[in-house]
């Protein structure tokens, strides 16, 4: 075959694949996602109806964070209870008139409102109700829940946590959620790890992924349903996302990211903590909740470590929080920094933080997410699918 029809048919072969190089639609029960992409739900504020309506716009999965929501209203020192879920009622119906598309909120299970949260979520029909921050196994409205058609999706980040849900819904409700996000050690926030497991290969999002999935296998084929798995923690590009579907993943998950965005319900200067923060900023810090965190370490946090700071609890929002031995307020301090008060405040974020350059519109994201997908699924072709051994011939052949 001549060199020019071999490679008129490395093109046709090119262009016959082309199409499969698209990022592939989400299906999560009868509701239908073009793009597998979620938004993080990052609370205290920062992820409200701007940044969710824009990722739902945009084919993506958008998320309203409802912990600390109330903090957005001047009433919340007077009943924190009662902001939080005006608030949120506020923040879902502004979201779902803005875009026709995916609404989902995050609820924390911690949280001393989760119930009045969970059924105002249910009552103002949204697409879906995401829960970390716990287990969400007892004291489920499950069947109200189906008889509005909405989705669960837990949050874990082990097998086991996966299998407890399972098995207590498969007790309790003869039920299953309808998706599992698996959140790795390299996410932003508040950590479902020890600090030794966070360095352990065996709690890597790329071990995880897997063992959740077989984790699922037998409940996915008593139930006859497909139960997507989310990878979420430490992912920022097109390239993260590709190696996070080779693994079996159905979708992943974005916070920080689309936290330095220009539809993102913070400040400003919260948006450009981000985007000039280096890798050695970015640091594993000791939460008043009793948990592991990453944030950006910055002289609030330095200083939170030796002193005492003085602060009045509005109201005990977290179930577990022990306000009296704290040394600052997690709640306030992440709402001064959503409005730019860093002073007296801090900036969760993923531990690829540093890699974020510039705050772009979402819709711009989402096509830079699309693009270097389809970069990636380009190489992962020519690598495997292509032979290109006979398509030139050596130079020495031409001369002979």
């Amino acid at each position: 075959m001549r060199t020019i029809d071999r490679a008129a048919s490395f093109i046709y072969a090119l262009k016959r694949r082309l199409p499969g190089f698209e990022l592939p639609p989400l299906q999560i029960g009868d509701l239908h996602i073009k793009l597998p992409i979620f938004q993080g739900g990052m609370g205290v504020g920062i992820s409200l109806s701007g940044l969710s309506s824009a990722v739902a716009n945009s084919g993506g999965i958008g998320t309203i964070a409802a912990n600390g929501i109330g903090l957005t209203r001047k009433d919340y020192f007077r009943d924190g209870r009662a902001a939080n879920i005006k608030a949120f009622i506020d923040e879902i119906r502004k979201a779902k008139a803005a875009s026709a598309g995916v609404i989902a909120v995050n609820i924390m299970v911690a949280l001393q409102d989760f119930s009045q949260l969970l059924m105002t979520a249910i009552e103002q029909r949204v697409d879906m109700i995401v829960m970390g921050a716990g287990l969400p196994v007892k004291n489920i409205p499950v069947k109200l829940i189906r008889e509005h058609n909405i989705k669960v999706v837990p949050i874990v980040s082990s097998p086991r946590a996966a299998e407890l849900i399972c098995k207590m819904w498969k007790r309790i409700y003869q039920d299953l959620p309808d998706a599992m996000i698996v959140e790795g050690p390299q996410a932003g926030g508040h950590l479902g790890f020890s600090l030794d497991e966070l360095n352990d290969n065996s709690s890597s999002l790329e071990s995880l992924v897997p063992r959740v999935i077989n984790t699922l296998k037998p409940y996915r084929e008593e139930f006859q349903r497909h139960i997507p798995v989310i990878a979420a923690g430490g992912i920022q590009t097109g390239e993260d996302i590709h190696r996070m579907i080779n693994l079996g993943a159905d979708a992943v998950q974005l916070g920080t990211r689309f936290a330095a965005t220009d539809e993102c319900d913070a400040d400003i200067r919260f948006k450009e903590a981000i985007i000039s923060c280096r890798k050695e900023d970015i640091g594993i810090i000791n939460s008043p909740v009793g948990m592991p965190g990453r944030a950006l370490v910055n002289t609030f946090l330095k200083d939170a470590q030796f002193k005492k700071r003085s602060f009045t609890c509005p109201w005990q929002c977290l179930a577990g929080c022990r306000a009296d031995k704290a040394y600052y307020c997690i709640s306030l301090a992440l709402n001064n920094a959503r409005i730019g008060r860093l002073d007296r405040g801090f900036v969760f974020v993923g531990s690829n933080a540093y890699q974020i350059k510039q705050i772009i519109p979402v819709s711009m994201l989402i096509k830079e997410l699309i693009h270097s997908y389809k970069q990636e699924k380009l190489k992962e072709f020519l690598q495997n699918s292509i032979d290109f051994s006979g398509l030139f011939r050596p130079a020495e052949a031409v001369v002979s």
